[in-house]
């Protein structure tokens, strides 16, 4: 195993991608049950022994097996022996299981505030005018120093924004109570995805993906996605906004001589369906500057029309298995991914993508000078970690005996916009009631003057007299009083 290179596999000659321009991102396609969870296996595999630790989704729950040694099967065994792996051996990877529910990994969670607006209106899927009530809602959260941190908070926030609606018209512009009813609605769907396990306390500290161990070797993070799939609107959002963060938090570090950490976005199509051209920028411009953060990212998925050709560009190291070419659009595929190798005399690659068999891969990776090599079929090393996923009582083993284990497994709840806007609440209700009692006991002090004076009958001629004088004697006050402020004392 060379310290600058990642082994791949075996064609006329050794196939292996450099550590150095592994950051310069790479895709692996192919339809389903050609190979590709190997590859990422193998691709893992080879970045971890280098020190590079990786993250990676699981969609079937087959990639576990990584943190396992793998068995000497024979088939492997004489696979390796084929293509000449004669230091071919059975390792397990050091690995942390994830899992935004909690249930197979340590839970992973982030706060609506981190989140942004942005992503938040990708994941409940919301219209431009949603999109901007949106906006609104958080711009206001930062002015008034509102933590928004799970989606009760945000709730809280949207609640207020209606009944503050005319109030805020001035300066942020018309908030349509529809709107805001929308968003609300679109929230209750974002928690029965399980939006509610993602948004909260403790935060993801995104530097403990980055771990390696004591002896230099990186660890492997795999994502429970089996359950998570079913959701891919949540999905494809956490998984770019782990993206974003990746990008946002760490340093500029130019051409390392390997990456900080690599990024496999497994069902990579997910990310772009439906997406508008606007995000669909703001992923391209993600994936061309975080290069120089030291991350590499590599789209899985099985059509490379799946991903746009704004980004596809940016992939420099390829990896593709079989497609089939039945229909128009599946022979659109085939020749879009052979167009985008750099040619082989020795085979056309149109159909070499159509006759390759199970493990069997055209690889294309880039060389030190940052040039495409010229596209080669290759036969794919076989993993040393296990093939297949692992039991649930190995998975729980692992996860207690994790470097973050106690760190996530507790949420927290600490003061934040729910408990604010509620008090809040509270305290104009409170006012709104003293407000009304204060009117009533007035209209009831008013009636009560006004019945009196009904039931007091006629006046006496000592009343009236008495009325008199007391008038005569306030005039004569008043006059006083008067003529001493304008400097008349002397009559008095």
């Amino acid at each position: 195993m060379s310290d600058s290179t990642v082994f791949i596999g075996q064609s006329a000659k050794r196939e292996d991608l450099f550590l150095a321009m592994a950051n310069r991102h790479g895709l692996v396609t192919g339809a389903t049950g050609t190979g590709k969870t190997v590859t990422l296996q193998i691709l893992a595999e080879g970045f971890c022994d280098a020190g590079v630790p990786v993250f990676a989704a699981d969609v079937k729950g087959d990639l576990s097996g990584i943190a396992m040694e793998g068995e000497p099967k024979e088939a492997l065994v004489e696979r390796a022996k084929y293509m000449g792996f004669d230091d071919y051996g059975f390792e397990a990877i050091p690995t942390i299981f994830w899992d935004l529910f909690g249930q197979q990994g340590h839970p992973i969670r982030t706060t609506i505030s981190d989140m942004g607006p942005l992503m938040l209106s990708r994941l409940m899927g919301l219209t431009d005018a949603q999109e901007g009530a949106l906006n609104i809602a958080f711009k206001l959260a930062d002015k008034e120093g509102l933590a928004l941190l799970d989606l009760k908070d945000l709730r809280a926030l949207l609640k207020d924004l209606g009944d503050r609606g005319k109030e805020l018209t001035t300066e942020y512009g018309n908030l349509a109570a529809p709107t805001i009813g929308a968003i609300q609605r679109r929230l209750v769907v974002l928690e029965e995805q399980g939006g509610n396990h993602f948004f909260g306390e403790p935060a993801l500290n995104i530097h403990d993906f980055m771990r390696t161990t004591p002896g230099g070797k990186g660890y492997m993070n795999v994502l429970a996605a089996d359950k998570l799939i079913n959701s891919p609107q949540l999905y494809a959002t956490f998984l770019l906004w782990m993206m974003s963060e990746l990008f946002e938090r760490m340093p500029e570090v130019g051409d390392p001589e390997k990456p900080k950490m690599v990024f496999f976005f497994d069902e990579a199509h997910l990310l772009f369906s439906e997406a508008p051209s606007g995000l669909v920028q703001k992923i391209e411009q993600t994936v061309k500057l975080i290069r120089s953060k030291g991350i590499g990212i590599y789209f899985v998925t099985q059509n490379p029309l799946d991903v746009p050709e704004s980004v596809l560009a940016q992939m420099g190291n390829r990896v593709q298995h079989a497609l089939r070419a039945y229909t128009p659009r599946e022979a659109k595929a085939v020749a879009t991914a052979a167009s985008t190798f750099r040619p082989n005399p020795a085979f056309k690659t149109e159909e070499a993508i159509t006759q390759l068999g199970k493990g069997e891969a055209l690889v294309s990776v880039l060389d030190l000078k940052g040039v495409p090599t010229m596209v080669e079929r290759t036969m794919v090393r076989p993993p040393s970690s296990r093939m297949g996923p692992i039991t649930p009582e190995e998975r729980q083993k692992i996860i207690k005996n994790s470097p973050v284990y106690g760190s996530y497994e507790e949420s927290e709840d600490r003061e934040s916009a729910y408990e604010i806007l509620t008090k809040r609440a509270e305290e104009r209700s409170a006012a709104s009631e003293q407000e009304k009692a204060d009117k009533a006991a007035q209209k009831e002090a008013d009636q009560q003057a006004r019945a009196q004076s009904r039931t007091s009958g006629r006046e006496t001629a000592t009343d009236r007299f008495v009325k008199n004088m007391a008038s005569t004697a306030g005039r004569q006050i008043g006059n006083i009083i008067i003529r001493g402020i304008l400097g008349g004392m002397k009559k008095w």
